[in-house]
């Protein structure tokens, strides 16, 4: 099912670019804001687990969600900007800005006994809004630091979508930075032209729906499509024979 317009989405694989598509617009999503409000921020921040579950979230306020706001466009801006224009892309100022975020020390994580007796993360204080905005600002320094997981950061080739995600894939052959969202309209869009165009559709069992042009040869054993064996090729004789000088 594809996700509604206000769905958080935790599936790029990186928190930096978890945030950056809290305000990327999709088709069909209209503006593409996702934190919205205080408390849209407080569930982004327990879903993407910059703080462990149950870590009080009292005091997130409109200034928090104005400064996860500044850092989501500077961090489009310079993900974007490095990793897909191209080295040295990114402006110094922008750098400038994330490395001060970077500093700002994190939240201190702590080890303590869960209820059931194993070990839980929690946070030794309830965190401010510099310290969380430092994690963010850590993982995308992290990103453009590493030439293995940036070689893995890929554009979605959703029409109109600008979402980035790392390809972890089997064979790195990920398209879409959802199958279910970019890649089911991609999937839709298919149908869509090959009904227009007459041709047949395969159902969920490979077998050829209604519309398919006369003459097309059955589906094989397993739904595998049957072709023609090719003709032959005609022989070289027949042809003009090239000049030899």
């Amino acid at each position: 099912m594809a996700a509604a317009s206000h769905d958080l989405r935790f599936d790029s694989g990186r928190l930096c670019l978890d945030l950056v598509a809290t305000g990327v617009g999709r088709p069909g999503d209209g503006p593409g804001e996702r934190l919205g409000t205080p408390e849209r921020l407080r569930a982004w921040l327990l879903g993407a687990r910059v703080v462990p579950p149950g870590t009080p979230l009292e005091a997130v306020d409109a200034g928090w969600l104005g400064r996860f706001h500044a850092l989501r466009h500077l961090l489009h801006r310079v993900v974007r900007a490095e990793a897909v224009d191209g080295p040295e892309h990114a402006a110094a100022a922008d750098l400038e800005q994330v490395n001060a975020l970077a500093a700002e020390p994190p939240p201190a994580p702590r080890a303590v006994r869960g209820a059931d007796g194993a070990l839980v993360r929690t946070v030794a204080a309830p965190p401010d809004c510099a310290a969380l905005v430092s994690l963010v600002a850590r993982d995308a320094v992290e990103l453009l630091t590493d030439p293995a997981v940036r070689g893995l950061l890929r554009q979605c080739e959703g029409e109109s979508c600008t979402l980035l995600y790392l390809d972890t894939s089997r064979g790195r052959r990920r398209r879409w930075c959802s199958s279910e969202v970019c890649g089911n309209r991609e999937r839709v869009a298919r149908h869509r032209r090959r009904a227009m165009n007459g041709e047949g559709t395969q159902g969920e069992d490979g077998s050829q729906g209604a519309g398919g042009s006369a003459g097309k040869p059955a589906n094989g054993p397993g739904g595998a499509d049957v072709r023609p064996s090719p003709q032959p090729r005609q022989a070289v004789t027949d042809r003009a024979k090239p000049l030899m000088s």
